[in-house]
């Protein structure tokens, strides 16, 4: 008999804290379907009092998926765990995760609170949580950096009022795995009634170890549930990456004798689609995701590999889903094929209009590209001018002009609220001059802090461009994307994008765990 670990995304929670990291909730819904065909046992949609726009994503998100449990994340109090319920009726299986600092430090210095009262408080919320859901999680917040002794007081008294799982956050990434696995072991045997919750493990990467602590809390310590985002999107450093745990679960099953229901063929699109919605690029060598993950550059390796798979290939790259990036569609496919292939790659549009508007932006792109990829119509679906919300700033229509010798000189045509503008500048580059010529109108104030260019499909010149331009103003951080064929109009869509975000003002109550 082998156990099941539950696989526990948090990419919509945690990994959107990730500074310039917010999504709308169209993204959040699309990514929200992917995580669903990823089967994921439980989707972490948002913490639901922060602010209205991440109540209104968890509800919405908590209406339509049905495979994937839903969960919203609430402070130790009344009107967060309220607002969680609130949020997640209409859900086929709701999660209400609460949590409260536990550690010396959060409590003296954050909370100002007594461990008397933290414990108190705990089992008050706890309790009032239970009456509203059968399904809850708690979490010590800084739980790895906590006293021992108290923990294990506040983890019995909440398995009594009624937790189903007791998650350990290393929320700070502090831990060494050995000496995390033998924590989360030692706590298992030490509270009474341990045995009544399942064990949860959720890592921070600010030493590089998320996976491994992770991996060691269930091994050594016996957690039966890892929270992981997609990418290991997070804030600092990042989270303990999904596609690494589920892999390494899988591939040396040997040892951890454990199942994990994820469908790994829907872990690249996942990666991609993530990526591509929050303009964080994955890093060419990165495990299972990158770029050469399965590339062999190497003679030797080449060799063995074209002999026999396995004399370097511990995992296969169709396992995690490489093989899906298959031309999908070219300048005569139809309407309803475009249609079908939106659906397959869970975008739902609102109406009929919006399906003609992305189908009249796909034919343009055909027109200039001959072979259109899942990448190109995710990135052209993320598309501000094709997507649901209306905004404030977009493109109409750009020329540049750049010779060696000459200063490059741009124009760029763009709307404010609905009333067109031109701007005209001179830069350093193309790319340079026309946001200038977009700031000459808007002067936002804002600070360029990273701009990046990526193809969203390799193999082709041809292939689109992907730009990310990160603004910081006035102590808030978006990043906005953009794609095009041409890279000065990417980049220019993708300013326009994150001049968009930053308009959309959302007073978000920021969560650790």
């Amino acid at each position: 008999m082998t156990d099941k670990l539950i696989i526990f995304d948090t990419t919509l929670r945690d990994g959107e804290q990730s500074p310039g990291a917010s999504m709308t909730k169209d993204e959040k819904l699309r990514i929200a379907r992917q995580l669903e065909r990823l089967k994921v046992d439980v989707i972490e949609a948002g913490f639901a009092a922060s602010s209205n726009g991440d109540f209104d994503c968890v509800h919405a998100i908590a209406n339509t998926i049905k495979d994937s449990t839903v969960c919203s994340l609430a402070r130790a109090n009344d009107r967060d765990i309220a607002r969680a319920a609130e949020a997640l009726k209409g859900a086929n299986s709701a999660r209400i995760h609460t949590f409260i600092a536990t550690s010396p430090l959060h409590m003296e210095k954050k909370l100002r609170m007594t461990p008397e009262q933290v414990l108190e408080q705990a089992i008050q919320s706890v309790r009032f949580a239970r009456n509203l859901c059968a399904d809850i999680e708690f979490s010590p917040e800084d739980g790895y950096r906590s006293d021992p002794d108290f923990l294990c007081r506040v983890l019995e008294a909440v398995i009594k009022e009624g937790a189903t799982t007791l998650n350990i956050p290393d929320t700070v990434g502090y831990a060494i795995p050995e000496l995390y696995g033998e924590f989360i072991r030692s706590l298992r045997e030490r509270v009474p009634n341990s045995d009544k919750a399942i064990w949860s493990v959720h890592c921070h990467n600010d030493l590089g170890m998320a996976v491994a602590n992770s991996l060691a809390g269930v091994k050594i310590g016996g957690a039966r549930q890892v929270e992981c985002t997609i990418n290991g999107l997070g804030e600092r450093a990042g989270n303990c990456s999904l596609e690494e745990v589920v892999m390494a679960v899988r591939t040396r099953r040997d040892y951890f004798n454990l199942d994990v229901g994820v469908d790994t063929t829907q872990i690249v699109p996942a990666s991609r689609m993530v990526s591509q919605t929050t303009g964080f690029v994955v890093q060419p060598n990165k495990a299972v995701v990158g770029a050469n993950a399965f590339a062999h550059a190497s003679g030797i390796h080449q060799d063995g590999v074209l002999k026999a798979r396995d004399t370097y290939e511990i995992m296969r790259a169709e396992d995690v889903g490489w093989a899906a990036n298959k031309i999908v569609l070219g300048k005569l496919s139809g309407r309803n094929a475009f249609k079908q292939r939106l659906q397959e790659l869970g975008i739902e549009m609102e109406s009929e209009s919006e399906i003609n508007t992305a189908f009249a932006a796909f034919k343009e792109l055909a027109d200039r590209k001959s072979e259109i990829f899942d990448e190109d119509i995710l990135a052209l679906c993320s598309d501000e001018s094709v997507s649901a919300e209306k905004e404030q700033y977009g493109l109409v229509s750009l020329s540049q002009r750049s010779e060696t010798g000459e200063r490059p000189h741009a124009e760029v045509v763009f709307t404010i609220a609905g009333k067109e503008y031109q701007g005209i500048s001179d830069g350093n580059g193309p790319v340079d001059a026309s946001l200038k010529a977009i700031e000459s109108h808007v002067k936002s104030g804002a600070e360029l802090v990273l701009y990046s260019v990526n193809a969203i499909t390799s193999g082709s010149t041809e292939s689109q461009g992907e730009v990310t331009v990160r603004l910081q103003h006035s102590g808030r951080v978006v990043n906005g994307v953009g794609a095009d064929p041409d890279i000065v109009v990417a980049s220019a869509k993708a300013y326009l994008s994150a001049l968009n975000k930053l308009e959309n003002k959302s007073d978000k109550v920021a969560a650790q765990g």
